[in-house]
């Protein structure tokens, strides 16, 4: 997780600094950090792109609607490890990423795989989709409980 912290301090999103590291066993496979496209101005130059969606959740037998801000300018960490790493390497794999993964995030981990995914920070917009994706996939997925990052990591990575 150090090494998914320290990659994450590569990010230019005024918003939040994720990253992520593709490992198997103890061998280091990849590793990705949240941003806009290649050769694109990024959320320090342009501004963030946020767009808002209301879902409606049940919590506890109560229908309630939930908002959600997402920038759309930048490609999640999740997603750039996907990128630019081998569906070969990735079988059998486990990522280890800052924050808990999105529901679109989760959907493609599902898809990739890999075999565990380990978190640091939790994601709450999203957490029960992608509890319930990762168990009916058998992808283990935990919180990396009692962790403490290293200090020079959480700069930009603040936000709920």
């Amino acid at each position: 997780m150090d090494i998914a912290y320290m990659v994450s301090t590569r990010s230019r999103c005024n918003r939040r600094h994720v990253g992520t590291v593709l490992v198997q066993g103890k061998k280091l496979l990849g590793t990705a950090y949240n941003g806009a496209p290649s050769g694109v101005p990024d959320c320090s130059e342009a501004g963030c792109m946020i767009a808002e969606e209301l879902e409606t959740v049940v919590v506890d037998g109560q229908e309630q609607v939930v908002r959600k801000q997402r920038c759309i300018r930048t490609i999640h960490a999740e997603q750039n490890l996907l990128l630019f790493t081998d569906r070969a390497d990735r079988e059998g794999s486990s990522v280890y990423v800052t924050d808990e993964p999105c529901w679109t995030c989760a959907k493609m981990l599902a898809n990739s795989g890999i075999v565990e995914v380990v978190y640091h920070r939790p994601y709450a917009k999203d957490t029960q989709l992608v509890s319930e994706l990762m168990r009916q996939k058998g992808i283990t997925f935990r919180k990396l409980e009692g962790y403490q990052p290293p200090a020079d990591t959480m700069e930009g990575s603040i936000l709920d």
